[in-house]
């Protein structure tokens, strides 16, 4: 099939989790001859120690040209204290940003053999499967104008920009409603419309968008109550669209009703579906170099990657059926641990996977 991915590992346990999903990678590639060809580069805080900036124009070239991106994590302290343009978290943005991926889809899905784990009721979270669709180039992470001032009366002041275009909003809710179709065709939009006129124009486009899906059920949510809901009633949701910063937020709580950040997946896709995928969880540069991170949210994101940049839904789910198998087994990192499974490493879950392929 003759396609590239650019494997991009970044920092923390970047590197460890990377690793183990490339033997899966590779153990496919060989039992399908696939013909993927695999190019690695440096991006973030091993970027700006390499080159000094957190994406090399190298990097981003190799990204153009891919046919999709694997991409690890990034950041850490080590960099916390250099002139802000420059840090880590900037290359990721750009890399969204340049490559127009504007759409990130998050699954939020429990795994039965995980149910335990959860920190909600076994009953109020079995069977969960939750999509969040993000909106991941506009808002207020890339609004202008934005900085730190200091006033008249030496007083400094943040502002940022939170700001959405109404083509911005209608494809992102399309890739929701398109989504949708092909589960239970619910869609939730959340938004901040009673206090916030950017979010106010979202809800208006949303439900304009919506009259060409009449199949579909639109429901809309504040915030604030979606984000009391995801734990009282988890199950309610269906598809979640969103903004940039409520996307990011409300995914990362959805994660831990799976048990762990760590089994969460995702892919960031741009209009003609190639895209990026990597874990939800960060760099964890406290659990860094000692093999204890959990692999199956990066092993997860390269099913997403076989599925949504490479058409070739069935080694998606063989990968998901594998890791499925794994959890059979008993075998918990430590993040999913509990007694009466046997605590393994990072090394040892990546091994596991590929055997059960």
């Amino acid at each position: 099939m003759s396609k590239t991915i650019l494997v991009l590992p970044g920092d923390g346990i970047g590197p460890e989790i990377m690793a183990e999903a490339r033997k899966v990678l590779d153990k496919l590639n060989a039992q399908h001859n696939l013909g993927i060809k695999v190019e690695e580069d440096v991006v973030g805080g091993a970027a700006i120690d390499a080159d000094g900036v957190p994406l090399p124009d190298r990097t981003l070239a190799k990204a153009r040209a891919a046919d999709a991106i694997l991409f690890g994590s990034i950041g850490g302290p080590k960099w916390d204290n250099i002139e802000r343009s420059i840090r880590p978290e900037r290359g990721l943005l750009k890399l969204r940003s340049e490559l127009g991926l504007f759409a990130n889809l998050r699954p939020a899905i429990l795994y039965p053999q995980l149910a335990g784990a959860s920190s909600l009721k076994p009953e109020i979270v079995a069977g969960l499967d939750i999509l969040i669709v993000r909106e991941l180039t506009g808002g207020i992470y890339f609004g202008q104008p934005r900085g730190i001032r200091t006033l008249e009366n030496g007083e400094r002041e943040g502002y940022n920009t939170d700001i959405y275009r109404e083509s911005e909003i209608r494809r992102i809710a399309k890739v929701a409603f398109e989504l949708a179709a092909k589960r239970g065709n619910k869609v939730c939009s959340v938004d901040k419309a009673n206090v916030m006129e950017v979010t106010e124009l979202w809800k208006q486009v949303v439900t304009e968008v919506a009259k060409d899906y009449p199949a579909a059920q639109l429901s809309h949510m504040y915030v604030d109550n979606a984000a009391m809901q995801l734990v009282r009633a988890p199950k309610q949701f269906d598809v979640i669209v969103t903004g940039n910063l409520f996307g990011d937020i409300l995914s990362d709580e959805a994660s831990m009703l799976t048990g762990s950040i760590g089994m969460l997946p995702s892919a960031s896709l741009d209009e003609s579906g190639k895209g990026m995928y990597e874990p939800c969880h960060g760099s964890a540069p406290d659990i860094a170099g000692q093999g204890v991170a959990n692999p199956l949210a990066t092993i997860l994101s390269l099913a997403m990657l076989f599925r949504y940049s490479l058409n070739l839904p069935q080694v998606a789910t063989q990968i998901e059926q594998a890791v499925g198998k794994v959890l059979d087994q008993g075998l918990r990192t430590a993040d999913i641990y509990s007694e009466g499974t046997r605590k393994v490493g990072t090394k040892e879950m990546g091994d596991a996977v590929v055997a059960a392929l």
